[in-house]
This record gives structure tokens, C-alpha cells and sequence, in this order.
């Protein structure tokens, strides 16, 4: 059973309606492969940006993955995606500027990040398994993610709250001082707890009250 599913890439399609031309940038793309799943949809302008990355590489014609931070790009792109990697980049307002310094005029900027403040963070408190630290370098809240767009140039078209049972599971093993990446996690719970979880994770993000979101925003 997967209890770490997440949003799923056709819905991040969908909501940035971008034209099959458009040029995409993922910072913090590990290995490429949501740039490969992108490229199976249609799209063909990639590039993915990655500090961490053994070295830059060129998968084909259409996919470039560079060994390099977000201050050390050049050029201009149509999509910026961060995927949860903005939690663990320092310097977080230089960040966004340099975003949409790199951004052509009405481009967009997708940001996944864990938020602050929310049932998980309120019932788990130091347990909550997205304070993740010393990984997770900021966890910000919806309010200052916003402030800090709207600071850089940028308007917010859309927040979707994406949680999932992972917010209660990890936490859950926290509690119990049980690491959530040395163990098979779901073997620590019956799956009726895991069933609850779900339904209380898709109730959370009705809600607006979980631990995570999409944020789509637009260059003014």
C-alpha cells in the first residue's frame, strides 16, 4: 500500500495550462524524472537544476540537467517548478527574486512546499515529521510564502493543499522514536489507521488545513 502518494503531475499540468512550446525549469530536480514525465506529455523545453547532482548531464535534445544553484542560471523560461525542494535552499527572499528575474513576462512559478501552522503541526508539535530538520532549512507559513511573492513580483493565482497519510504516519513514528526511513512504515500501522489517515489528510486539504500545498503564481 502506498501511503506516500502524492499530487499527481497531470494535475500540476492541468492547473498550469502551459502551451507544449513552453520552457521549463525544475530547481531542485534530483534525477529528471518528472522532467520525463512532462516530456511524455507533449512538452519539449527542459531544463533541471540541481547543486547536488553528481555533474550536469544531457539526457537527449530536450532534457538538460545542469550541476548548479538558481543564482548561477542565465536565460529566460516560461515555468519555474520547485517540488519541495524551496524547504532546503538557504537565503529564501534572494531565492524568489532570482525566480522571477528568470521568469518571461506573465510566467509561472510552481512552488510545493510543506506549511506551517497546520492540525499536523498542532496536534505533533516537535514530532511533525516536516520540520525534518537539520534538511529542512525554513517552514513557512501560507502567510509568508505569500508575503515573500508578493514582495519578489508576483501574484498568486492558486493554492491547492496536497497532504497526505504521511503527515500522520511519520509523525506517528516519531512519536514512538521509531526513524520513518529505516523501517517498512506502513508495518507499524493496521490498515484501518492507514484508512483513516487518508480520509482525514483529503479532509484536511478541503479544509485548507494541510501540511502542504501547491502554490501557482504568476509574474506581473
Amino acid at each position: 500500500m502506498n501511503i506516500f502518494k502524492h499530487y499527481h503531475y497531470g494535475d500540476w499540468l492541468k492547473n498550469l495550462a502551459l502551451p507544449l512550446e513552453s520552457k521549463i525549469l525544475d530547481l531542485g530536480c534530483g534525477n529528471g524524472q518528472l522532467l520525463y514525465e512532462f516530456y511524455a506529455c507533449g512538452y519539449s523545453h527542459f531544463t533541471g537544476a540541481d547543486p547536488f547532482m553528481e555533474k550536469s548531464i544531457q539526457i537527449n535534445s530536450h532534457i538538460h540537467l545542469v550541476k548548479k544553484s538558481v543564482f548561477e542560471l542565465e536565460g529566460k523560461f516560461d515555468c519555474i517548478m520547485m517540488h519541495h525542494s524551496f524547504e532546503h535552499m538557504d537565503h529564501p527572499a534572494a531565492t524568489i527574486k532570482k525566480t522571477v528575474q528568470l521568469l518571461n513576462p506573465n510566467g509561472k512559478l510552481l512552488i510545493r512546499i510543506p506549511v506551517a501552522q497546520k492540525a499536523a503541526w498542532r496536534k505533533y508539535g516537535t514530532d511533525w515529521v516536516q520540520l525534518d530538520a537539520p534538511r529542512h532549512l525554513f517552514i513557512h507559513s501560507e502567510a509568508s510564502i505569500l508575503n515573500l511573492a508578493e514582495s519578489a513580483g508576483l501574484k498568486l493565482d492558486k493554492v491547492i493543499y496536497d497532504s497526505t497519510a504521511f503527515q500522520f504516519t511519520g509523525s506517528e513514528l516519531y512519536q514512538r522514536n521509531i526513524p520513518f526511513h529505516e523501517a517498512d512504515n506502513a508495518s507499524h500501522f493496521l490498515k484501518q489507521e492507514i484508512n483513516d489517515f487518508e480520509n482525514q489528510a483529503r479532509s484536511l486539504n478541503e479544509q485548507k488545513d494541510g501540511d502542504q500545498a501547491c502554490f501557482y503564481f504568476s509574474k506581473y
